[in-house]
């Protein structure tokens, strides 16, 4: 398809919550009865409905952050996600000399990703996270933080335009109210040709990697608004303007990571969507190998 103007606000729609959906129905059966759901246009998988990104960020604080990893508590404290943060990070490295580099974390937790950048590639770094006893544990790092959202941070005298030469959103984007919103303030806060990298799980149309019932969890669903496949990820950066430099082989990693430029990209590029009746299949024969373990 072609990235024209109607298909861009029609993608638009998607992301803000504004286009037409249809209920996934054994999602309830994962979740605490409730549903989540795919965007008929887009094929984007999201809660219907989700509260402020106050009211999120202050449950994964309150609720979420801990010092275990669960079902419905989260640290990065633990091996699997430090392997993950060093894939992130080697990553980054192979594709940009980030030595000196201005590198800012949105959604930087304990501070573990950005301590990497800093203590092993000689990054200057800069962290924002709403949970304070995770900003807390940044400043013990000696990592500057901003403590609360994006969406805080950009009505701060704080802010400032066409000044980081990285950010990095790592297993963030899922978990907001708006990634739209956030990946449109991360485009002004770059440089000219300044490089964002989104990493999220591997999980959407690709070969299951995990049981359904250890993917979805009884948090209320809009913790995890967002639930994306490669084209979904890619559809974001795109009409925010970004140009895709680099995909890993998401097919059969646990990550999927995109590393995009700041571009200016106009419309007329090509896009391609997911269809919602394989996403509605994907999920049926997703729960039936699931009850093989479950």
């Amino acid at each position: 398809m072609i990235l024209n103007n109607t298909n861009k606000k029609k993608l638009i729609s998607d992301y803000q919550g504004n286009g037409a959906m249809i209920p996934i129905p054994i999602s309830k059966k994962y979740t605490n009865n409730e549903l989540i759901y795919v965007c008929k246009f887009s094929g984007l998988i999201r809660a219907k409905k989700n509260r402020s990104y106050k009211e999120i960020a202050d449950d994964w604080s309150k609720y979420v952050f801990d010092n275990t990893f669960s079902g419905t508590t989260y640290t990065a404290k633990v091996p699997a996600v430090y392997a993950r943060q060093i894939y992130v990070a080697e990553t980054l490295k192979n594709n940009l000399d980030i030595k000196n580099k201005t590198i800012c974390d949105i959604g930087a937790g304990e501070g573990q990703f950005l301590n990497i950048l800093k203590t092993q590639y000689k990054a200057k770094v800069f962290g924002i996270e709403p949970s304070l006893k995770n900003c807390k544990k940044m400043s013990k790092q000696k990592i500057k933080n901003f403590c609360g959202t994006i969406e805080d941070f950009k009505k701060t005298k704080k802010f400032r335009k066409n000044y980081f030469d990285v950010i990095t959103i790592t297993w963030t984007l899922v978990n907001s109210y708006s990634c739209y919103d956030i990946v449109n303030i991360a485009y002004e806060m770059l440089k000219p040709n300044g490089i964002i990298v989104i990493a999220e799980s591997s999980r959407i149309l690709t070969p299951f990697k995990k049981p359904l019932n250890l993917y979805l969890s009884k948090l209320p669903v809009d913790l995890h608004t967002f639930h994306f496949s490669f084209n979904s990820l890619s559809n974001l950066l795109l009409i925010n303007k970004f140009k895709i430099n680099y995909v890993n082989r998401y097919i059969d990693s646990d990550v999927l990571l995109l590393i995009g430029s700041k571009k200016n990209i106009t419309n007329n590029n090509k896009f391609s969507i997911d269809n919602y009746k394989e996403v509605m299949s994907f999920f049926k024969r997703w729960h039936k190998e699931t009850e093989y373990y479950y």
